[in-house]
């Protein structure tokens, strides 16, 4: 990776951090990482503080074992495990989102499952994992991914799915860019909040395994559309 292509990511994730909380993915917490291509056993990662006042100077490097290289000696987040234990098992991944995004918890506390109910959240696939911490670490947690059994733990059932819901908690989402992984953020909690409306009018029709199929291919053709707006939007918001 060149340095200006290095540039151009660390800009994206700053960007990304800006435009989940713009969106309403994030809020006070909640993070975003990249894998670090110039070192694929190391993601990138801001320091601990709220997504919305992430610049580029705050971030920091993270190798798989969760440790923090930074020449600051500045810590990040509690949950870097989410991350770090993604990026080991999944080489596919480039980059993960954490959320509480509120419109999921409901389906990861209910018998309900969250599945595609649009054209635009076929990454879905046919049913999202929930991570179950009681199974891990028992009932006295207090829900954070807090070291590396944990992460295996919730990176073993995420599997090779885009999305999994931490029941009581919020979600985890991954893609193979940071483009794709915050516009599959954005739809998981738009699906969510259609598919809790659309269970209240009465049963509903989900989208096949063909449907699914075909609307993820179709929609990571396209991802440059919906960032652009999200970015000029975040932009607009912080008066950059």
């Amino acid at each position: 990776m060149t340095l200006n292509a290095h540039a151009t990511v660390m800009d994206d994730l700053v960007v990304a951090n800006h435009i989940l909380v713009n969106e309403g993915v994030l809020d006070g917490f909640g993070h975003i990482s990249v894998r670090d291509e110039r070192h694929p056993d190391r993601f990138l990662i801001a320091r601990s503080m709220a997504p919305g006042l992430v610049t580029a100077a705050d971030i920091v490097s993270c190798d798989l074992d969760g440790n923090v290289h930074d020449e600051q000696g500045r810590k990040t987040y509690v949950e870097r495990f989410i991350h770090s234990e993604i990026y080991r098992s999944r080489p596919d991944v480039k980059a993960v989102i954490h959320s509480h995004s509120p419109a999921i918890i409901s389906f990861g506390v209910t018998g309900a499952r969250l599945r595609p109910i649009c054209h635009m959240s076929g990454f879905l696939g046919s049913q999202v994992p929930v991570f179950e911490i009681r199974d891990a670490a028992g009932d006295n947690t207090d829900l954070l991914i807090r070291n590396q059994a944990l992460g295996k733990a919730l990176a073993k059932d995420l599997g090779d799915n885009a999305v999994a819901l931490l029941r009581g908690h919020g979600n985890v989402v991954v893609g193979f860019s940071i483009q794709q992984v915050v516009f599959r953020a954005i739809y998981t909690e738009n699906n969510a909040k259609l598919q809790s409306d659309a269970m209240r009018q009465g049963n509903v029709n989900f989208l096949s395994d063909g449907e699914v199929e075909a609307t993820s291919r179709m929609n990571d053709e396209h991802l440059d559309r919906p960032w652009e707006v999200w970015k000029r939007r975040a932009q607009l918001f912080s008066g950059v």
